[in-house]
């Protein structure tokens, strides 16, 4: 089916470079896209030098999810967040669990249309604290989000990316007077797993989650251990180590479960054994809030205070209960916890 162009809304974030041949500056693939093409996410299309975002105001999926199943656990816990997705991205995972719309095109998946206003709307009226950007990859949804992020704001609503992280810095920074939480996959800490897996490059993704800290924006990351891929202890070492150095020791990391899924059926799902090793050895390294994902009535779903240990936040899958949290503070010891219970 080909696109009416004249109904399609104009991208940002692009250059022309030589007479109808356009250069993306949205995502750190960097695409050179010629007329008549398209981006690695295949959503961003090139007409005549101009760029369009095909899927701006076009929707797949919306659901209110508890705010925990992003996972976040430290921003507006206890919420639910007005969750939004399309269709693209800018990855190729072999395990991507929402395969069925990250791999799709505008002509393979019915879209319904939504606009920023009535996104908003419909957030609000379902008692929502925030809306989340996610399922497929948010950045590829640059000026939508954007839109409806800007009204949000000026709602009262918070603002989620739930992102693999490959954002270029000037579209990071062009996000930062709306974008709140930037929680981030950070895959591997190998560049040839993204290679191979992913169709990508770690060293971008390091970058924008640093950016996205200085910006201010809250930080989250989350690993999805693939035994016998990204599991081993020099690189969970290593990833644990860089977030220890570069956003400090108070950033949420969540470790979660892999199960077999799309082009990865060969693996075997994580044992838990494994998943308490990393945890264990990122409480050993001075991370002070780590988390198991995708686990269930386990200790690494809670949150405790890192000073006196009283339990503060107990989990039991998306079931949240506040124990000895005083606000942010630590009712035991009256220690500051870094917890943004309301939208600021």
């Amino acid at each position: 089916m080909t696109p009416d162009f004249d109904l399609m809304h104009k991208a940002t974030q692009y250059s022309v470079i030589e007479g109808t041949t356009v250069h993306c500056s949205l995502c750190s693939h960097r695409c050179t896209i010629r007329e008549g093409g398209h981006g690695i996410c295949g959503v961003r299309l090139n007409r005549e030098g101009i760029l369009y975002a095909a899927t701006y105001g076009k929707i797949s999926a919306e659901a209110i999810d508890p705010i925990e199943k992003k996972p976040l656990f430290h921003y507006l816990p206890k919420t639910v967040s007005y969750s939004l997705g399309s269709v693209g991205c800018n990855f190729h995972c072999r395990h991507c669990q929402n395969w069925h719309i990250s791999a799709a095109s505008c002509d393979d998946f019915a879209l319904r249309d939504l606009s920023p206003d009535e996104g908003v709307s419909r957030a609000l009226a379902n008692g929502c604290a925030s809306i989340a950007w996610t399922y497929n990859e948010p950045t590829i949804w640059h000026e939508y989000t954007s839109d409806m992020g800007e009204i949000a704001r000026k709602r009262g609503l918070g603002t989620v990316y739930v992102t693999n992280g490959y954002i270029t810095e000037e579209a990071l920074t062009s996000l930062s007077p709306m974008l709140e939480a930037f929680r981030v996959d950070i895959k591997a800490f190998s560049d040839r797993f993204y290679r191979k897996i992913c169709g990508a490059h770690l060293q971008p993704v390091l970058d924008a989650t640093l950016r996205a800290h200085e910006l201010g924006m809250h930080i989250e990351t989350v690993t999805l251990v693939i035994p016998g891929l990204n599991d081993s202890p020099e690189e969970t070492d290593g990833l644990i180590r860089w977030t220890f150095d570069t956003l400090g020791p108070d950033t949420p990391m969540h470790f979660t479960a892999f199960h077999p899924d799309y082009k990865m059926t060969d693996r075997p799902a994580t044992p838990v054994k494994l998943l308490e090793k990393i945890c264990d050895r990122a409480r050993e390294i001075g991370m002070r809030y780590v988390y198991m994902g995708n686990v269930f009535s386990h200790r690494y779903e809670h949150t405790y205070c890192p000073d006196c240990g009283e339990l503060l936040i107990e989990r039991a899958g998306y079931s949240v209960h506040f124990r000895q949290l005083d606000g942010t503070q630590c009712a035991g010891c009256g220690a500051k916890i870094p917890i943004r219970r309301h939208v600021g």
